[in-house]
C-alpha cells in the first residue's frame, strides 16, 4: 500500500469545515466516492481518506468509476492506482455513448451521462451496502451552476451540499463546496495525481453554457477579488436546501 498523501492545510480546513457545517459524515458512515479521474474527486479521495485517519468520527470509504465506454476516453488507469492505496474499489462499464444515441430525446449528452452515471452509483451503494455517496463539485461549480439557473432556468438555486435522495434511502454529500478549484488544481499538481485529462467523452467539442459562465465569473472576479467570498455568502441558503435531519 502506497504511503499517505497529506493534502494542504487550507484544503483540509475548506472540507472539513464543510463537512461539520452541513453534518456530512456521521459515525458508522458508508462512504462511496464517485470518481471520475478528474482532479476534484481524486483530491476529494485523499482529503477523505486523511479524515478517516485523522477524525474523531470513524467511517468507511469506497470509490466507484463508472466507464461510458468512449473510444476517446477511458479511466482504466484508475484500477491500478486504486488498488495500490487499498481501497475499497468498484469499477462499472456501461455503454452509455452508445446508449445515448438511441435513448437520448430532447436533451443533451451531457444530462443524459450525469443520470446514467447517478443511477449506476445508487446502485452500486446498495449491491454493497453504502449510505452515502461523496461528490467532488466545488465553490466554482457552485457558482456556475447558479448563474445557469438564474439566467437560463428562471430560477435561485445550485447543487445542494447534503441531501436525501428521492427514494430515502441514501445521502449525498460533497465535501468541497468551499473549495476553489484552483487549490484543487495545485494539489493535483504538487501531489502528482493520476488526473485523466479531459474526462467527459463529449463536453469538450464545443463550448458550454457551464464553460461560459465559468469564464464570466474569472472576468469578474479579476475587477473583484471578494467575488467568491460574496458568492459563498449567497449560495449559503442554497447549498442548505433540502438538508437531512440529525437523525
Amino acid at each position: 500500500m502506497s504511503k499517505p498523501i497529506t493534502p494542504p492545510r487550507s484544503l483540509l480546513r475548506a472540507a472539513g469545515r464543510a463537512i461539520a457545517d452541513f453534518n456530512m459524515i456521521r459515525e458508522g458512515d458508508r462512504i462511496l466516492l464517485g470518481i471520475s479521474g478528474g482532479k476534484d474527486s481524486l483530491s476529494l479521495l485523499h482529503l477523505l481518506r486523511h479524515f478517516q485517519r485523522h477524525a474523531p468520527i470513524k467511517f468507511s470509504l469506497g470509490a466507484v468509476t463508472i466507464d461510458p465506454m468512449s473510444e476517446t476516453f477511458s479511466p482504466r488507469p484508475l484500477i491500478p492506482y486504486l488498488a495500490s492505496l487499498g481501497i475499497d474499489y468498484h469499477y462499472v462499464e456501461e455503454p452509455i455513448v452508445s446508449l445515448a444515441d438511441s435513448h437520448m430525446e430532447n436533451n443533451s449528452f451531457c444530462s443524459f451521462c450525469a443520470r446514467m452515471k447517478r443511477g449506476l452509483m445508487y446502485k452500486t451503494q446498495r449491491e454493497n451496502n453504502y449510505n452515502v455517496l461523496a461528490l467532488g463539485q466545488h465553490l466554482d461549480d457552485l457558482a456556475e451552476s447558479f448563474l445557469m439557473s438564474a439566467f437560463h432556468g428562471g430560477k435561485l438555486k445550485t447543487m445542494k451540499a447534503h441531501y436525501v435522495i428521492d427514494a430515502g434511502d441514501l445521502r449525498v454529500i460533497r465535501p468541497l463546496v468551499y473549495a476553489r478549484e484552483r487549490q484543487l488544481r495545485d494539489f493535483a499538481d504538487s501531489a502528482s495525481l493520476p488526473v485523466i485529462a479531459e474526462n467527459c467523452p463529449a463536453c469538450f467539442d464545443m463550448p458550454t453554457q457551464r464553460e461560459h459562465m465559468k469564464q464570466l465569473l474569472a472576468s469578474e472576479e479579476k475587477q473583484n477579488p471578494t467575488l467568491f467570498k460574496t458568492m459563498k455568502t449567497t449560495l449559503l441558503p442554497l447549498m442548505q436546501e433540502g438538508m437531512p435531519a440529525n437523525a
